[in-house]
């Protein structure tokens, strides 16, 4: 889908949100790159994780960042982004991760186009891995964030199944309005509480709109067994949450992006990262299959399985 646009800095302002926990080199880069754009947000609030554990002097050169300290039992994925949220009187909300860092001066500028249908609500942007660095993860991100741009609507569920619901808070720009009207994210989640948001604002009639022209660095090397913990917790997120997002399977999605990358590494001489691959896809699936069966464990072992035990204090 073509969004054609003139005047993009009429559309409305912009502000950022970024939660970090012991931010480094990349969230340095990420405000630089920030000041940098060809739309300019109006203010960046950091919301900080544990203040002993930040020393950068970033957030104080430029005026517009605001920094506002938690501590890790105050921290909430959902929660904190809307802390945030209330904070801003801007048209438009882009949350960031601290370790997601624009390709380019024109994110926001690209990001901001999908607003022009004024049913899209949401939009996200695409994430570039390292394939010097890590290969398999490289190929991972291509795969789920490809070169061309789509709006996803109710209409698209038979189609892309849980796919229609994918959006990364890595890099994600809400109307404020629709956001409002949504009751901001979820609190107490796990995790995905973006694919959380998507999925109330799909049930709403609104789209996402996926922006491949919008563009940031982001990658991991997980491990297996960090893999392992990550899914778990994936799997728990989608049984917390009521709605389609739990009506629409998502281990066809997991199949499709083994089968796809087996053929590519087999294609491009790359076989020697086969076993590595299968290790990882095999811990990525018993990590899911356990959290979408978490309700049946004791707690003392959900908190074994899961990359957020102290999440599991309170819950």
């Amino acid at each position: 889908m073509e969004l054609d646009f003139d005047d993009i800095e009429l559309i409305g302002t912009v502000d950022v949100i970024i939660p970090t926990y012991k931010p480094g080199e990349k969230f340095v880069k990420l405000i630089d790159h920030l000041h940098r754009q060809t739309i300019r947000p109006k203010n960046i609030f950091v919301i900080n994780t544990e203040e002993d554990l930040y020393d950068l002097d970033v957030t104080d050169r430029y005026d517009d960042v605001k920094l506002t300290h938690i501590t890790k039992a105050e921290f909430d994925h959902g929660g904190t982004r809307n802390m945030g949220a209330s904070m801003s009187n801007a048209d438009f909300l882009l949350f960031m991760t601290d370790d997601a860092v624009p390709k380019n001066s024109r994110l926001i500028e690209e990001l901001l186009k999908a607003f022009y249908d004024e049913k899209v609500a949401a939009s996200y942007a695409r994430q570039l891995g390292d394939r010097k660095a890590n290969y398999l993860e490289y190929y991972t991100r291509c795969f789920n964030y490809p070169k061309e741009s789509r709006l996803k609507t109710k209409d698209d569920i038979d189609e892309l199944g849980i796919k229609t619901f994918f959006c990364s808070n890595v890099c994600a720009m809400y109307r404020k309005s629709a956001y409002d009207e949504a009751g901001g994210f979820v609190l107490k989640a796990i995790f995905n509480e973006d694919m959380m948001m998507a999925a109330t604002l799909i049930e709403m009639g609104y789209g996402i709109y996926y922006a491949a022209d919008a563009r940031v660095v982001h990658w991991h090397n997980y491990s297996a067994i960090q893999q392992f913990h990550r899914n778990f917790d994936v799997a728990v997120s989608q049984q917390m949450f009521s709605g389609s997002l739990t009506e629409v399977k998502s281990e066809s999605e997991g199949i499709r992006l083994v089968k796809t990358t087996l053929k590519h590494l087999i294609k491009r001489a790359k076989i020697h990262l086969i076993p590595k691959f299968i290790v990882q896809s095999g811990f990525k699936y018993m990590g899911y299959k356990l959290g979408s069966n978490y309700k049946k464990m004791p707690k003392w072992l959900i908190k074994k399985l899961s990359l957020n035990p102290s999440f599991w204090d309170e819950n």
